[in-house]
């Protein structure tokens, strides 16, 4: 196993890494910018702000033109950066969000596909563990909207819950979606119009028994809540290889993904159908994960100390690290 070594630190709540035009792009979630890595004088890299996005900047992407877009988390909104640096409003999914703005994808047609938490994540977890989230009936479910490449509405996906990361396979038709409250990676088809339909598992990240014990009720799934509970104390979750909640994710040259894990710090890979194919451990929280576009042997991997924004804020120990493949 390679060793992580940071590139940048000192970030707020780094997330949704991407590789555009030969550098590495971010968001920073806690101050609401976009950023990109550049060389510096020394020959090191630093972290440019490219454009500052209103209500926390979430998932980012590209049209085909070039443009870049933008979520805006707090207004459930995606925003579009102008040729001349302004940002203007690009598509408004507000209606169709019962939380905060979540990750972006823009297809290579221009269609941008974003998430949004389906409730209030921080309020309900402020108080109790994520394992209290599944007792029944569970976390609310939310669609991922779909824009084309004017920002006019193409679709609404059937609900899911949490999505998060997502990537286009190789056949420019299917969307694989980071589920990560449900432990799991869905597929979905993308249509003519660009919206989404016919969904389907994609990678189970958690045992089929654990899942169905974590949701339950009675005494069996109090229980399991309990224990499970316990993965939220970080000496705890690094010790254990399962569940896998995936956030960011990327693909990988031969069609595996590459998953960023919420639960501890680590990225991992996984094949069609779950099996977990490699592992890599980092020393924070892993939110999120993207190839070197150059030649595909470094994986990078923005990390936190916490998911708490607030107290990430303050400490201001995010950070982007790499990990050689070769």
């Amino acid at each position: 196993m390679t060793a992580a070594r940071t590139v940048v630190n000192g970030l707020g709540t780094p997330e949704s890494l991407r590789w555009h035009e030969g550098a590495l792009w971010f968001a920073d979630l806690f101050d609401g910018t976009v950023q990109r890595l550049v060389r510096d004088s020394h020959g090191g890299q630093t972290a440019e702000i490219v454009a500052t996005i209103p209500g926390r900047a979430g998932g980012i992407g590209w049209l085909p033109d070039g443009t870049l877009l933008a979520v805006s988390m707090d207004e459930c909104r995606i925003y579009r950066r102008t040729a001349d640096g302004q940002v203007v409003l690009h598509a408004d999914f507000s209606e169709h969000a019962g939380g905060e703005g979540n990750d972006l994808l823009v297809d290579a047609r221009g269609y941008a596909h974003v998430g949004n938490f389906g409730f209030d994540y921080s309020e309900r977890t402020r108080t109790e563990p994520n394992a209290a989230l599944f007792a029944p009936p569970g976390p609310p479910l939310t669609p991922i909207v779909s824009f084309g490449p004017d920002g006019t509405l193409a679709g609404v996906s059937d609900p899911v819950l949490f999505p998060n990361g997502m990537v286009v396979l190789a056949d420019g038709r299917t969307l694989v979606v980071a589920e990560t409250l449900a432990f799991r990676l869905t597929a979905f088809d993308i249509g003519d119009t660009g919206a989404l339909s016919n969904p389907r598992p994609w990678a189970p990240m958690i045992p089929a028994w654990q899942w169905k014990a974590l949701r339950s009720g009675g005494f069996v799934g109090a229980a399991t809540r309990r224990i499970s509970a316990l993965f939220d104390r970080p000496a705890i979750a690094k010790r254990s290889a399962s569940p896998i909640a995936p956030d960011g994710i990327a693909l990988g040259p031969d069609g595996s993904i590459w998953v960023a894990n919420a639960l501890r710090g680590e990225c991992v890979r996984v094949a069609e159908g779950g099996a977990v194919l490699e592992r890599h451990a980092v020393e924070q929280i892993a939110l999120s994960c993207v190839l070197d576009g150059s030649d595909g042997q470094t994986l990078y991997v923005a990390t936190v100390p916490t998911v708490d924004r607030e107290a990430a804020g303050r400490l201001r120990q995010g950070a982007l690290v790499a990990i050689s493949l070769n």
